[in-house]
């Protein structure tokens, strides 16, 4: 018994099996509970990156899919080359970065000790030493760190921690420690239940996508605060501006030999959705230029368009979805051959935004942690799994 919580006796001598008796790996069966207490009480750097608790960090991404928002990218790490002091599993907005070098990130970091891990938010610091050193370098991240915490209301962040011990050692360690904005920290013996790990997580992530504004607002309004180097933007220069066509065919010439530029987050949304649709019997096309996806199963056709809420703001995600599918399928299909309609999510978008798109006639999804959920008809037509 372990702080008040015996863990489920693991099959085998040496740990979790390869597979579950039903053939499914091992890892796809672990909560998050499970999944942080054993890493936390399994990984030794002596090791190496090859013992089976550095191949579970490396597995982390089906572990904690279901728990974010669609559209991150999830990366664990035992280390490359050399066994990290200090493992981590990261969580990545696309459009922010894609790597624990730079911008900021979501991270849960075992100490050195092994006796705690940290979910943080947390800042590369590659970058900012390559321009200035190490020192100089965690000066300028903790400086950042204390200029975004201190920019959030207070309400916000009660109960987190201001600053992480991973054991101190300089390098990485200490650099994570300096990149901190908030944490929150659990014992690896007492690690608390499975809904207050998916709720501090889910937390954690909010306060990235608020994170993230602040510090441009920070960027734009003092001085020789935020250092880090500003994300490039994805371009919203837009050939259908001031464009008015004065026929059919020419807004399909227009939109079929335009460039669109999609945000990696919006990338990840489709491939991900697309790869369920695949496995649920659909034909489905990802690359239908203009459209994001065009799923088929029984002789019925779905135009389906993907859209990213942005820091839980679902208003302008769902009058984008109306507009672009009313659009699409009014000039892009015949008037006795038009699909059936389809709004994708990253998140989330409410009870009452998912009527209004029923009320136009148009089936809504998104994730959830029990896989993808939406709207009734939606699930009918086998593009969901569940009603939300």
């Amino acid at each position: 018994m372990r702080g008040g919580w015996s863990r489920p006796a693991r099959p085998g001598s040496n740990g979790w099996p390869a597979a579950s008796v039903s053939g499914t790996p091992y890892y796809l069966a672990m909560t998050l509970r499970d999944y942080l207490y054993e890493v936390g009480s399994t990984y030794d750097r002596a090791n190496g990156i090859n013992s089976p608790a550095a191949k579970l960090l490396r597995r982390a991404s089906p572990v904690f899919e279901p728990h974010v928002p669609a559209g991150y990218l999830i990366k664990g790490s035992p280390g490359a080359g050399a066994a990290a002091f200090v493992p981590w599993v990261s969580f990545f907005d696309p459009d922010e970065t894609t790597t624990a070098t730079r911008g900021m990130y979501v991270v849960y970091l075992f100490a050195e000790d092994m006796k705690t891990v940290s979910l943080s938010l947390n800042q590369g610091v590659t970058e900012l030493t390559e321009a200035f050193g190490t020192r100089r370098a965690q000066e300028l991240l903790a400086n950042e760190a204390l200029a975004i915490r201190g920019a959030f209301d207070r309400d916000k962040v009660t109960g987190l921690a201001e600053s992480i011990d991973l054991g101190g050692r300089p390098g990485l360690p200490r650099a994570y420690e300096a990149g901190n904005i908030l944490a929150r920290t659990y014992e690896i013996n007492s690690i608390p239940e499975e809904e207050v790990l998916r709720t501090d997580l889910r937390r954690m992530i909010a306060l990235y996508q608020d994170a993230l504004a602040l510090r441009e607002e920070l960027r734009s309004t003092t001085r020789d605060v935020i250092t880090t180097i500003k994300p490039n933007p994805v371009p919203k220069t837009d050939t259908l501006l001031h464009f008015a066509p004065k026929s059919d065919t020419d807004y399909v010439q227009q939109i079929t030999n335009r460039v669109i530029k999609k945000s990696r987050k919006h990338e990840t949304l489709v491939r991900r959705y697309g790869a369920f649709l695949t496995d649920s019997g659909f034909s489905v096309g990802t690359n239908v230029h203009p459209r994001d996806i065009v799923a088929r199963r029984d002789g019925v056709e779905w135009l389906i368009e993907a859209k990213v809420v942005r820091q839980g703001n679902a208003t302008h995600a769902v009058r984008e979805a109306i507009g672009q599918l009313a659009t699409y399928a009014f000039l892009l299909y015949e008037p006795d051959k038009q699909p059936h309609r389809m709004a994708l999510f990253t998140e989330s978008i409410g009870d009452v935004y998912m009527r209004l798109l029923s009320h136009n006639s148009i089936a809504s999804v998104w994730p959830s942690e029990g896989g993808w959920v939406g709207s009734p008809e939606a699930v009918n037509a086998g593009l969901a799994e569940k009603e939300a």
